[in-house]
């Protein structure tokens, strides 16, 4: 069996976890964290990076910090996990759902306008696979209505737009490090703060709303409960594991990078003939090869297709349902506009095997199945 996915590994995460146990400090903020943290924020350019628990505690956060609370409304695609909206649900918000663009599946920016009310309180852009929105659009909007950006980047580690890093760009990011992203923890995230005069709050939110990192650094002479807030901070074994990987992330992208371009070199003539569609990488973005997708004729093929694939050993999947069509989503949100390519597009949207050490002959493996399935 070709598996669809591995979490990565690369060698030295069993020394950096011994390495931690004997620091005698696991529960987090300690030598790992700060590694990471520091390399986070010097790779991104961001004010200031804390690590998380997962991605959804980093959008968690954000909600917290936005003030978020009953009545306001999130505008947000409704092509993405559920933690985009459960993260600011939670809080009382609801969900404006914005049809995708057919090309990315991002969130098309021509439509959020339509979709800003007098509730309006944030925009969440979702960087799919790994590919940019058109971010200064989104900005500009969110800058002439006084809306936060929240960028959900958990498929967007080490990709850009414009030059300018995934997370970084609207006023808060948040990152993915479970055992599927490119860069993992096993369960993991973390918050990109874009703006220093959040830095403080986001510290106390993350240490169950107390001020002890100000009390760590002198700023107070004892530290106390004085906001909202959760446990949202890993431990150093979670930490130590990531790190193996943040000093190999130039080796992974590239090794992903090599994987993606045979899919893609190996089935263009599939997308010549008109059997399928390939990723389009707009020209002023670079993406991080999280995932390789083709999108089919419609359901009907893709089910057949993901059968034929399972019988020959090769695990392909499909994606989100889309989250407008849900029971929660449904109770939680509503669609603004048509849905146009949402419900559609990610009806034919079929996701191939992806990951750190993908075998060359395996990548050729998939690359015959698909050929022989539209002969």
């Amino acid at each position: 069996m070709i598996p669809f996915n591995k979490p990565p590994y690369v060698g030295k995460e069993e020394q950096y976890i011994s390495k931690a146990i004997r620091n005698g400090k696991i529960c987090g903020d300690g030598e790992f964290n700060k590694k990471c943290q520091e390399w986070l924020e010097a790779y991104t350019g961001s004010e200031k990076v804390l690590l998380t628990t997962s991605c959804t505690s980093a959008l968690e956060m954000c909600a917290l910090i936005c003030g978020i609370g009953p009545g306001d409304e999130i505008i947000m695609p409704s092509y993405t996990f559920v933690s985009t909206a459960n993260a600011f649900v939670i809080h009382g918000a609801r969900c404006v759902f914005v049809d995708v663009r057919p090309d990315t599946m991002n969130i098309d920016e021509t439509l959020i306008e339509d979709a800003i009310t007098e509730k309006t309180k944030a925009i969440v852009p979702v960087h799919y696979a790994g590919v940019g929105c058109d971010m200064d659009v989104i900005n500009e909007i969110a800058k002439r209505h006084d809306l936060f950006v929240i960028e959900d980047a958990a498929q967007g580690m080490c990709a850009t737009y414009k030059g300018k890093i995934l997370g970084a760009i609207g006023d808060f990011g948040a990152y993915s490090f479970h055992e599927t992203k490119n860069y993992s923890m096993g369960e993991g995230g973390a918050i990109l703060l874009n703006n220093n005069k959040y830095i403080e709050l986001a510290e106390i939110i993350r240490e169950k709303g107390t001020n002890r990192n100000q009390f760590f650094r002198g700023q107070v002479d004892k530290y106390t409960w004085v906001d909202k807030g959760s446990s949202f901070l890993p431990s150093e074994i979670n930490a130590a594991y990531l790190w193996a990987q943040l000093e190999l992330a130039d080796e992974i992208k590239k090794d992903r990078m090599r994987s993606w371009n045979m899919y893609y070199e190996g089935l263009k003539i599939l997308e010549e003939k008109e059997y399928i569609s390939l990723p389009y990488i707009p020209d002023e973005c670079e993406h991080n090869a999280h995932m390789f997708y083709i999108k089919v004729k419609d359901l009907g093929t893709r089910t057949e297709l993901l059968k034929y694939l399972k019988e020959r050993d090769v695990l392909a999947v499909f994606h989100y349902v889309p989250l407008h069509s849900s029971e929660a989503g449904r109770k939680y949100g509503r669609f603004s506009g048509e849905d146009k390519f949402t419900t559609s597009e990610s009806d034919r949207l079929l996701r191939l095997p992806l990951y750190y050490g993908l075998d060359v002959e395996d990548i050729g493996d998939v690359i015959k199945c698909i050929h022989d399935f539209y002969k």
